[in-house]
């Protein structure tokens, strides 16, 4: 077991390791003492890990309860979100309550954003079964739900009180799942650690998750301490996300996040070197470590389809975008240029 501790706008660990689910009632009784749980999850997860963990906390004196809906990218929209929060106030919960996430990064941030919500704030932790959702959206405090106008473009920033990341989790994965994950893992790799590149460009072991889920949090840890709120460094979580977001609004979320940012990856790193923004070449590096973890690196849809829907991105800003662009391996640059200019690279 591994604990990484997150500061931010408040503090937080994320603890890593086999079984440390089993934590979750003695936590929850010091962070929130005398208060009711509220396990959010969906029709997949939940009757996989969800009887246990509401046996535990009953069983050491807490007061439970759930809300469930349907899993998938589809289910991450306003809709769901109002259901959860009049859930919340027909079953009487109250601010000294806490939302625990149980499930992948759609659960986790449809949760998030409702424990920002509800009477103005209450408590959240995050416990991620998916090997995505561990190594990136659990950690950090980006919150959001889908509007029809794009990916994430409703939410808010809301650091969790605590992460668990029960690696015991990941063996009810089915392996297209688990190969989500590692899109994040390689993106990871290629902005901030060569090592980690190299480490896991042939796949990873199962002995070797431990460490591999705690040095990919503890990267996201350093980036969200230097830029929390995403103004300037954190944009560099985002290598491949512009065009993966796009990809996934343009397939109605048939691709899913981790495929689409496989996707995304390899397409810009190749505009990155055609452009001379690369100083070494690694596309061909990158697609044969996603190839390797069984990812796809080959896009259905032409540049000139998915630019309407990268200029709708958060992370465009009046009349320019924030792109990263991997200069080498283990190395990635922030460029921040006009529309047109991203227009001229796309159609190029």
């Amino acid at each position: 077991m591994k604990t990484v501790t997150v500061h931010a706008s408040n503090t937080y660990d994320v603890v890593i390791g086999g079984g440390v689910s089993a934590l979750l009632p003695a936590r929850l009784k010091t962070l929130y003492p005398g208060g009711r749980v509220c396990f959010v999850s969906e029709d997949r997860v939940a009757p996989l890990h969800l009887s246990a963990l509401e046996t535990a906390a009953k069983t050491a004196g807490i007061d439970t309860a759930h809300y469930i809906f349907p899993h998938g990218e589809r289910s991450k929209n306003p809709a769901v979100l109002l259901s959860l929060l009049e859930f919340l106030a027909q079953e009487h919960f109250t601010r000294k309550d806490v939302l625990v996430a149980l499930g992948g990064g759609v659960t986790g941030d449809l949760t998030g954003l409702a424990s920002a919500l509800f009477m103005r704030g209450m408590g959240l932790v995050q416990m991620p079964t998916t090997l995505l959702s561990m190594v990136d959206s659990s950690v950090g405090g980006k919150t959001a739900v889908n509007l029809d106008g794009g990916k994430n473009l409703c939410g808010v920033f809301r650091q969790p009180a605590l992460v668990l990341c029960d690696l015991g989790y990941l063996k009810t994965l089915a392996p297209e799942d688990f190969a989500d994950g590692m899109a994040e893992v390689v993106k990871y790799g290629v902005i901030a650690d060569a090592a980690l590149f190299d480490r896991v460009k042939d796949g990873v072991a199962p002995d070797d998750l431990e460490d591999v889920v705690t040095r990919c949090v503890e990267i996201k840890r350093d980036v969200v301490a230097a830029d929390e709120f995403d103004t300037g460094k954190r944009a560099l979580l985002n290598f491949g996300h512009t065009l993966a977001h796009a990809i996934e609004t343009k397939s109605n979320y048939q691709i899913s996040h981790g495929r689409a940012v496989a996707m995304g990856m390899v397409r810009i790193a190749r505009i990155a070197e055609a452009f001379g923004y690369a100083n070494e070449p690694c596309a061909g590096r990158i697609a044969a470590a996603l190839e390797a973890n069984a990812l796809p690196t080959a896009c259905p849809y032409e540049n000139k389809a998915l630019f309407p829907l990268t200029t709708g991105d958060k992370k465009c800003a009046g009349n320019s975008i924030a792109l990263v662009l991997p200069s080498k391996i283990g190395d990635c640059l922030i460029e921040r240029m006009p529309i047109s200019r991203w227009k001229e690279l796309l159609s190029a």
